[in-house]
Formats: C-alpha cells, structure tokens, sequence
C-alpha cells in the first residue's frame, strides 16, 4: 500500500544542481576508475583514493538525506556499509543491509524524490558492479493508482522519472532492479541452525517511464516521417506530449511487469536465468506487452470506464504497437536479439492479417481492425503457454520456433529449419544450434535500418527532462 508522505522543503529537482550532488556523483565516478568488475578495489596503492572517495561519498549523503526523510534508514545504512566496505580493505562489497532496508514502492506518491546509491551493475549496460548514484523521483498518476489498487494490482512496480545520475546510467539502461545491487547471502537473524544463507526479499522493481517514453517519441516520430504513416489526432499528440507519454508508459508498464508471474506459464519460468533459445525470450515479452494491449482494449470496451483512463488504454494500443514494429526490431545487435524477434514478429502477423500495409511506400493501418488482431496474436502465444505443461520442455522450444516461423522466415542455415538438430541432445546442446540470428531482418527492416538506426542510437542515456531540447 502507498505511504502518504509530506514533501520535503527540497524538491529532488531543486537538488541537480546541489554542490552535494555533484560531490557524491564525482566520488561515485572516481571509485568506478579503481573498482574491478566485482567492485572490489584490488590494487593496494589505490586504496588511499577509494578512502577518500568513499568519505566524500558519505559526507555528501549526509548533507543530502534531510530532503529524504522517507528514506532515512536506508540512507544511514548506505553510509554504515560504505564504512564497513573500507574496514574490509576494499574487498567486494556487500550492501545488504542498506538493500534491505530501501522500499521505494512503499511510498509511491507522485512526485516523490529517491537517492539511490548502491555498488549495482546497469542492465543494458554494464556488468561491473561500480559504485552508481541516480536522483530520481516516482511517476504515480490518480489514474494508475486506481487501476492497480483494483484488478491491476503491482504492489512492486515502481514507475520513476530521472532526474540526474552517474554513468552507468548514460546507457540504453531503463530499469532498477534490486537483483543488480552487490550482496552477499546470509542467513537471517532468528533461523535454524543450518539454515541456508539467502538474498534479501526484493519488494520493488523500478522501471524509468520518462527513459522509455522519450526515446519512443523520438524513434517514432522519425519513424512515421520516414513511413508516411497518417496517424489519428490522438496518436500524433501522443508523441508530441512527454509528460502523457510517460503516464501512458507507466500503464503499460504496470500490467506488462505483472504478466511475467501470471498465465499458464511453463514450469521452468522465463523469469529465471537459464539456458535456452533466445527466441522464447522474445516471446514472453511479447506476451506480456499483448496482455497489457488486450487489457486496455478491454478497459476501452467496458462501459464504467472512466474518460481519463479509456484515454490512456487508447494510447496504450498505439504505444505497444509503435514501439514493438518501429524501435525494438531495429535495436541491438543481430546476435540473439529476443526484442527483435518480438517486434519482427508483431509487424509480420499485422501484414499477414491484412491490417497493416505497405504499399506505393507507404505504411498505413486499419485502426478498427488493429485490436482484435493483435489479442489473436496475444491467444496464439497463451495457448502454447497452455499446452507447455504437457510437453517436454525441448517439444515446448521446438513448438515456439513452429509458431514463429509460420509468419517469420527463420534463416536459410537454420538447423531447425532443416531438422539437424540433436533431439536427444541436452537441452544446452540444443539450444547451441540456434542461429545466432535465427530470424534475419526483413528486407524492409533492413532499408528501415539505414534511415532509422541512426535515431535509435542517439537515444542512449536520454531522459525526460532533456527530451525535446
């Protein structure tokens, strides 16, 4: 449940430009030149500038907790294990207690101001375990607070706008996850004798709705010059509008993180980190966008809908679609890129179904049409859900690859294409034949490409704030 807090004298804005800041960021920055990819500072002659750095560091988020005061154990657990990392010697850092006690999504109100600092990987972006600062604050619309304290219910999403941070976060890096942070298990105060060392519980998982929202207006944006797509009054205000593109971004969002732990989902859940073809990636995330996209056709369709959330359900069909056949086919490299085999796949079954068209050079698309489309496509992925639980897990991959390479054309030198692949091999060693790009561009994405991965690559490291400057 949401924490009503009152605002701080300081807004986190008014803070960008606090020498405090600044000072915690340069700290941040000369740590990350003398930490190994662990975090730890290896080399004794550099421990006497990580002393230093560190107690700069502290002293900043001294100066700086009294505009947080929702956050005041969890900045004095900061300071206490940065104290604790220099009486190790500089060994790998362990933030657990400081994670422990960090609670973001107990105080989403909109506007609300959060210092994060943790020895953290970016993911996107980096596997070092550097030393990261971000200010950043809550995106919490009325709208979407309505809707998860109904049957959208999240209690651990947390949708936030940045504001300034160090740069592991001058990436494509869009999300904050507690998994990322440096720590190491223990067993709890009060266990068993015996009982295994764990991880803390992670209560949160925050997504950046300005990062997301800015980089689909600018993609799309030279997207649809690029395409001619005619697009109705309200998509074209979608993309001029950042402040509604991240509201709208934020309802997404919240019913996309939900879905990873919802359906009849395979027994081995993609949520976990395992081996296997990249191309199922592809799918759950696809399915987890088409649930958000069939839930807001159903907000649209039902009659006690109010006006303010059937306009953001609206905007949501357009955004998942836009973004899923324009940004995410086109991003990335071409090895193992689950993304974009998503998108490719979207774009295809819309074609294939007669709803989107590209004809004379021009893209358009049947908006009345779009919606039942797209849930088809949305019923297609569910049901090889369904079906997985009884099926080997290696019939569950060899099912997947069939249902998307009846719309996409899987490359000439597949092997599963041609059925050279062990049957009877492990699951690693099947997943190794998997082409690298098991599912090529298109040739209309590779014409695409030259005119709009230039755009797609300049958006790395934009946020909300300098969106439209």
């Amino acid at each position: 449940m949401s924490m009503v807090l009152e605002r701080a004298a300081t807004s986190g804005r008014d803070l960008i430009s606090h020498a405090s800041w600044t000072q915690l960021k340069d700290a941040c920055v000369t740590l990350q030149s003398l930490q190994a990819t662990d975090g730890s500072v290896p080399k004794a002659k550099d421990h006497a500038r990580a002393r230093d750095a560190v107690r700069l560091m502290t002293q900043a988020i001294g100066d700086l907790a009294p505009s947080f005061p929702h956050e005041e154990d969890y900045l004095h657990a900061v300071v206490s294990d940065c104290e604790a990392w220099v009486a190790s010697g500089f060994t790998v850092p362990d933030f657990y207690q400081s994670l422990s006690l960090f609670h973001p999504a107990r105080t989403r109100v909109d506007g609300t101001a959060h210092l994060v600092v943790f020895p953290m990987y970016t993911q996107n972006g980096s596997t070092n375990r550097y030393f990261e600062a971000v200010l950043c604050e809550t995106i919490w619309p009325d709208y979407v607070a309505s809707l998860e304290a109904g049957a959208h219910s999240n209690a651990l999403f947390v949708p936030l706008r940045f504001l300034d941070y160090t740069p592991g976060y001058d990436t494509n890096s869009a999300v904050l996850f507690p998994e990322s942070v440096a720590v190491t298990p223990r067993v709890p105060q009060g266990s068993a004798k015996g009982a295994p060392a764990v991880l803390p519980e992670f209560t949160w998982g925050g997504i950046f709705a300005d990062r997301e929202a800015a980089r689909f207006r600018t993609v799309v944006r030279h997207a649809v010059e690029v395409t001619k797509l005619e697009l109705p009054d309200d998509a074209a205000e979608l993309l001029e509008d950042q402040e509604l593109a991240e509201k709208t971004f934020v309802m997404w969002d919240l019913i996309h993180d939900r879905t990873h732990m919802r359906g009849d989902l395979p027994f081995d859940p993609f949520m976990i980190k395992q081996r296997m073809p990249f191309y199922l990636y592809g799918l759950e995330e696809l399915r987890c966008d088409l649930t958000a996209f069939r839930e807001a056709v159903s907000l649209l369709r039902a009659k006690k809908t109010d006006a303010t959330t059937k306009k953001h359900a609206q905007l949501v069909l357009y955004a998942v679609v836009f973004d899923r056949i324009f940004r995410f086919p086109l991003s990335g490299t071409r090895v193992r890129n689950y993304d974009s085999v998503a998108g490719q796949l979207l774009f295809a079954w819309l074609h294939q179904h007669r709803v989107l068209h590209w004809t004379d050079t021009q893209l358009s698309l049947d908006w009345e049409a779009l919606p039942d489309v797209v849930v088809a496509l949305s019923d297609r992925i569910n049901d090889l859900y369904w079906r997985s639980i009884d099926r080997p897990k290696i019939v569950h991959w060899l099912a997947a690859h069939e249902l998307i390479a009846e719309v996409l054309a899987p490359h000439p030198a597949s092997r599963f294409l041609s059925g050279d692949i062990p049957l009877e091999g492990t699951p690693s060693e099947i997943t190794d034949q998997v082409h690298d790009d098991e599912f090529p561009l298109s040739m209309f994405y590779e014409a695409l490409a030259k005119k709009l991965g230039p755009t797609i690559a300049a958006t790395a490291g934009i946020t909300g704030l300098g969106a439209d400057t």
